[in-house]
Formats: structure tokens, C-alpha cells, sequence
């Protein structure tokens, strides 16, 4: 059975994606095969459409797919021709398998669809590079493989799966909610919350998921976090009404709509962009009148209530301020104001090819889930294509395509697909043998059965689970093969020998390298994360506190900025593994966290209340002993994800003691809130006193 039982959207894609791939072979197969008697031309345009539109989907509409495939097809006859010429000797097919097998998992850096189209591209090169040596049938191959590959665009766009909303609409949409909450009418704070929820990379197709390195997805994903922030700033307001009349606080947040709204315009049409730095304008209009009622005589201060509500409207204020700056970089593909802070938009005067070459250089690293799996991947393809070619294995590609498709991030995944795969393939070969056996050499008995076999195969094996899928995909390699050349039922026994040979040498090297998958550097990751960014937090408050006049060291947000990076590349690979024992951990507050840091170092220093003449020295030594204990909090729990002792719980001096000065509460709510979220991460740490660890 499957792991996950499908939808019925899901099962209707898998329908159609079943009767593309089907369609798209039995027309380059059949005609090649007997209308041109090229049985190596029809080999390549049977397997084409197989390797990449099913054991590689690529995600995405109809349209996207046909892009990405007519992208890969000069690639993929690239590497066609690469195998059947290195296909001379073993030892040169190894080392081609080795740099061909890590440099296409490595261009999983370049987002889900490189990464979906890789396996296909990974099987021309393997197809190609076993015997029979034979560089006089690369043109027939090469035209095999072009017209399946084209026969399945063809399928594409006449039979394509519904397109799903863009990630920038899912923007404009948010941003509408995010106008209404701010206005007059208001929006309940649950609904923003899940409105927010909807945003989350993983609630999106891959294919719209901005994952690339240019700098409209840079813009995109950054600004799918903030306008996330925005959201959940405005449901915590929403919940905490002000103690008195603010209409500072009105006007600043009608402000916050209208941007909200020409946003959303601006991302569905290009065209009416918010009114350059008017939101940056009304921000300084805000703070200087804070900053006026804020130093006056005590009796005339606002109430603390008052201005904590102020400092949360701020915050927000500066998240649309972050959502107006990506939305232009998205569009324009360049920032076209001035004032776009630096740090934190690091990306949005660098080149294309600056920003692609940071992004393959910061995961050639043993630290990257990206380098650890191409490093596996190849290992594993060069060891199976070494022992198929040492051992002369019929059909060795067989070895090669099981290390393929049945490898998995941990050697526990990769154990359980591999016991089903075998069973299935066991299944399979006893069904491929009997029909071997019962039609004999009857080649138009299997010319019938190979279009339905493949349709069933294609449908029910993802639908079903890996058993299936290897044993129906032994009964349509049986149909296929025994049409090109008279064949046996050791057909069967070969495909079993080989398939449990390249499950053997998949399963070593889950067992090698790195058997935890995820798991191990999603703690490390977070961790390192953490350390980065704890930093920030006492650098800020010393440049919010500093007298005016006096020197303030500028918080250093790269750092911080790179290890949030790597850190959300761990966590998403560990989202795709199976639960293991540290189901309670809340990794998604570790990121929210950092970024908590990260933007209040950013906004804080710009636009937080500033020491004056009520300035309170006692307030201020306190707030500076608070960062203190935020920083020590979060090493703690860093130390604890990299195996140290347990994480203590103390009190913080963030709410309790004294109540704020109205010059520190702008820090007060900044590292409060921090401590609130530290204190959820220091809970999903605990193990629970007793029962079940929940998921």
C-alpha cells in the first residue's frame, strides 16, 4: 500500500501523467520498431518518456513541464553521447557515472524543477554507458531519445494538468487580508493566521515554490516571510486592543492598508506601484511624534499600554515596509529606490550569475544536505556501475536505475523501500516469467499487451506503493524487450539479480554516509543558526540605548542571514523524511526566532525610542542584563540540539521586575516577545514526563 493515500486531485494527476507517459512511448516505439525496423532508435523513444515524465516528474503545468524538458533535452543528448563513448571500457564509464551522478543531485540547488528532471537525465547517461560498445548506433539513439522526449511535450500540451496559482498570487491574495485587517473593518486573528499558514513553502506545488537563486525568487521567498510576519503582527494586535485612544497609531496603520493594497495591485499586474518611500515617511512621522510625547514631563508620557501598542504597530509597519521593498525587486528584477537597506537585501544589486555562483558555493560544503546527498547519490551509482561492469550482469543498467530510485535520505527509508521493492520485483518476475513462458515467440502478443501493461503500471504503481510499481514496471520490460530480441524467462531472473544487487548497494551506502539523513544536521544546522543570530540581540540593544552622539556598533546580519539559509535547506530535507525520535522539537520556531532577531536588528536601531533626558539608567542596565540572558538562554538550547546537557529553565528579566521606562519599551516588547519564543522552542526540547512523544 502507499505511504500517503492520494486525493482525488492527486489521483486524477497520476491518471493523466499515466496516459501521457504511456501514449508518448507506444508512439515512438511502435512505428520505429515496425514501421522502421530500428529497434535501438525505439528502445531510447520507449524509455525516454518513462525517465522523464515518470521516474522523474517534473513539476509544474503543462506548459512548465514542455519549458523544462525542451530546456534538458540538449543535455540529455549530451550525456547520451558522453555514456556510449565512455561505454569503451568499465573503468572510464565509473568515473564518468561519479562526476555525471554528482553534478546532476547537485543541481538540486537550483530549486525543484532542475532537481525533478535530474533522475531522467541520470538514466540517458546510464542507458548509454553499458555494452554493448557501440558508437556507430549513437545516431539511432540520440533520435530515439529526441523523439520521446518531444513526443512527451506533445502529450504535455495537449492533456496538462490544471495550472495551480502562482507564489505571487498567493502574495497579492495575503497582502488583500493583510489591507482589510489593518483598516477599519479588521479581519479575525485566526483567519490571518491561516491565511498566513497558506504561505508556508510547504503548502505550495513545487513548482510555484520561489526556490531559485535570481533575485525575483530571492524577493519572492523573502517576502512570502514577510508578509507571514505581518500577518501574525497583526492577529497579536488584533488580540490586544489599546487601554486608550491612539490615533497615532490609526493613521500609521491606514498607512500600512493602502501599501498592502498597491502591493497586491502591483504583484497580479505590474502596474501601480506604492508611492515610493510614502510608508517610510509616515514611519518618521510616527517615531518623532513618540519620540515628542515619549521625552515630556512624566504627567504627560503616554501610558505604557499605550506605547507598547505603538512599538507593535512600528514593527508592523516596518514588515510592510519589507513587503513594498521585495514586491519592487520582484517585479522590476532590481530595487528602483535608493533606500533599500543593505543588509538585509543583500542580493538585489548583485548579477544573476553572482547570485548563482554564492548559492553553489555556499552548499559545497559537508554541512549541506544538498552536497551530502549528490556526494551519496554518485558514490552509490559509481559503485553499482563497478560492480555490474566488473561482474558482467545482463541489463546492468538495471543495478544502477534500483541505486536510483530506491535510494533515500536515511539508511531506515532506504531499508523499507528496499524490502518492498524486492518483494514487488519477486512478485513481478514470477508474473514475467509465467507470461515469457506461456507466449513464447509470439511478438504480436506483446506488441498488444505493451500499451495497456504500461498504462496499468504507470497508474496503479504510484498509486498502490513501490511494490507495485517494480513489479508492473518487470511486466512492461518484459513486454518491451521481448519484441526487440527473442528472450527468456531468465529475463525475469536477471532483472531480480539485478535489482536486488543495486538495492544491496544502495542500502551500504545509506548505511555509510550519512545514515541520519536530515536529522543529524537539521540539529547542527539550527544550532549554528542560533549562534549567529543570538549575538544581535545585545549589539541592539547597546545601539538603541547608546546617548545620542555617542558610538554604536552597527549589528552584522550576514552571518546570520547565510546560517538561515543552510538551516531552512536541513529543515526541508528533514521534512521530507520519515518522523524519528525527536517528533516534539519544534524546528519552524527556530526559524521563526532567527528571523525575529535578524529584522528587529534591522529596524530596532532605525526607528526605536532613544535615550534622552527621562532617559533611566536602572531601565537601561536591565534591559542590557535581559540580552545578556536571551544570549545564555539561546546558547543553551544550541547546545542541547549538538548533544550537550539539558536545557535549565529560568526566569528572564524581559516582563517581570520593574515596568519599562517609556524610552525602553520598544526593546521591552522585542526581546519579551523573543523570550516567549525561546521558551516554546525550550518546551519542544523537554521530553514529556510520561506517554507517547506527540507528532
Amino acid at each position: 500500500m502507499a505511504d500517503v493515500t492520494p486525493t482525488g486531485q492527486e489521483r486524477a494527476t497520476i491518471l493523466r501523467r499515466a496516459f501521457r507517459v504511456a501514449v508518448a512511448a507506444s508512439a515512438g516505439f511502435y512505428p520505429l520498431l515496425y514501421g522502421a525496423g530500428l529497434p535501438v532508435m525505439a528502445l531510447y523513444a520507449l524509455f525516454a518518456p518513462i525517465a522523464v515524465g515518470l521516474l522523474s516528474p517534473v513539476p509544474g503545468s503543462g506548459r512548465q513541464r514542455v519549458s523544462v524538458m525542451l530546456w534538458a533535452l540538449p543535455w540529455a543528448l549530451v550525456l547520451a553521447t558522453l555514456g556510449t563513448l565512455l561505454a569503451v571500457d568499465t573503468w572510464a564509464a565509473v568515473g564518468g557515472m561519479l562526476m555525471v551522478g554528482f553534478l546532476l543531485a547537485f543541481a538540486a540547488v537550483g530549486g525543484p524543477r532542475p532537481a525533478g528532471v535530474a533522475p531522467g537525465l541520470h538514466l540517458f547517461y546510464i542507458l548509454a554507458c553499458f555494452p554493448p560498445y557501440a558508437p556507430d548506433t549513437l545516431g539511432q539513439r540520440l533520435a530515439g531519445l529526441a523523439i520521446g522526449v518531444l513526443a512527451l511535450a506533445a502529450c504535455e500540451l495537449l492533456l496538462p494538468d490544471p495550472p495551480a496559482a502562482s507564489y505571487r498570487e498567493r502574495l497579492a491574495r495575503a497582502l488583500g487580508e493583510a489591507a482589510r485587517a489593518a483598516g477599519p473593518g479588521g479581519v479575525p486573528p485566526q483567519e490571518l493566521r491561516a491565511v498566513g499558514a497558506r504561505l508556508r513553502l510547504a503548502s505550495v506545488p513545487p513548482a510555484e515554490r520561489p526556490a531559485g537563486a535570481g533575485r525575483t525568487d530571492r524577493a519572492l521567498e523573502q517576502g512570502g516571510r514577510a508578509v507571514r510576519r505581518l500577518l501574525d503582527q497583526l492577529a497579536t494586535l488584533a488580540e490586544t486592543p489599546p487601554a486608550a485612544a491612539d490615533p497615532a497609531s490609526a493613521g500609521l496603520l491606514d498607512r500600512v492598508s493602502a501599501v498592502c493594497t498597491a502591493c497586491a495591485r502591483f504583484l497580479r499586474t505590474g502596474a501601480g506601484p506604492p508611492e515610493a518611500g510614502a510608508l517610510e515617511e509616515a514611519m518618521r512621522r510616527f517615531q518623532a511624534e513618540r519620540v515628542r510625547l515619549a521625552s515630556g514631563p512624566p504627567g504627560e508620557r503616554p501610558p505604557v499600554a499605550v506605547l507598547r501598542r505603538q512599538s507593535r504597530v512600528l514593527a508592523l509597519a516596518e514588515s510592510a515596509r519589507m513587503v513594498e521593498i521585495t514586491a519592487d525587486i520582484a517585479v522590476h528584477g532590481h530595487p528602483t529606490e535608493p533606500a533599500v537597506p543593505r543588509r538585509l537585501f543583500w542580493y538585489a544589486d548583485l548579477s544573476t550569475p553572482r547570485l548563482w555562483a554564492r548559492r553553489v558555493t555556499g552548499n559545497v560544503t559537508f554541512r549541506s544536505v544538498l552536497f551530502q546527498n549528490a556526494l551519496r547519490t554518485a558514490l552509490g551509482l559509481a559503485a553499482a556501475r563497478a560492480v555490474a561492469g566488473s561482474l558482467d550482469l545482463s541489463h546492468g543498467f538495471w543495478v544502477l536505475l534500483a541505486v536510483l530510485t530506491l535510494g533515500r535520505t536515511t539508511a531506515g527509508a532506504t531499508w523499507r523501500a528496499v524490502r518492498l521493492a524486492v518483494a514487488g520485483n519477486a512478485a513481478g518476475a514470477l508474473a514475467a516469467g509465467a507470461l515469457l513462458i506461456g507466449l513464447g515467440p509470439h511478438t504480436d502478443a506483446y506488441a498488444a499487451l505493451l500499451a495497456p501493461v504500461m498504462l496499468a503500471a504507470f497508474a496503479l504503481g504510484p498509486l498502490l506503493g513501490i511494490p507495485y510499481a517494480q513489479g508492473l514496471f518487470t511486466l512492461v520490460v518484459a513486454t518491451a524487450f521481448a519484441q526487440i530480441e527473442p528472450v527468456t524467462w531468465r529475463l525475469s531472473e536477471a532483472r531480480m539479480v539485478d535489482v536486488v544487487t543495486g538495492s544491496v548497494i544502495g542500502l551500504l551506502c545509506g548505511l555509510l554516509a550519512w545514515p541520519a539523513g536530515a536529522r543529524r544536521e537539521v540539529h547542527r544546522a539550527m544550532a549554528e543558526l542560533l549562534r549567529a543570530c543570538a549575538p544581535l540581540v545585545p549589539v541592539t540593544a547597546d545601539a538603541l540605548l547608546a546617548p545620542p552622539g555617542g558610538s554604536r556598533a552597527s549589528p552584522q546580519t550576514l552571518p546570520g542571514v547565510h546560517r538561515l539559509r543552510l538551516a531552512e535547506a536541513a529543515y526541508a530535507q528533514y521534512r521530507t523524511e520519515a518522523p524519528g525520535e525527536d517528533t516534539r522539537t519544534d524546528w519552524h520556531a527556530m526559524l521563526i526566532a532567527a528571523n525575529h532577531m535578524l529584522l528587529g536588528a534591522h529596524w530596532l536601531p532605525r526607528f526605536g525610542l532613544r535615550p534622552g533626558s527621562g532617559a533611566s539608567a536602572p531601565a537601561a542596565a536591565r534591559a542590557r542584563m535581559t540580552a545578556r540572558e536571551l544570549v545564555a538562554e539561546t546558547d543553551r538550547i544550541a547546545s542541547r540540539l549538538t548533544g550537550g546537557g539539558p536545557v535549565s529553565v529560568r526566569r528572564r528579566a524581559g516582563p517581570d521586575g520593574c515596568p519599562p521606562t517609556p524610552l525602553s519599551v520598544d526593546l521591552e516588547v522585542w526581546m519579551t516577545s523573543l523570550a516567549e519564543q525561546l521558551t516554546r522552542i525550550d518546551a519542544s526540547l523537554t521530553p514529556p514526563s510520561s506517554g507517547p512523544s506527540p507528532r
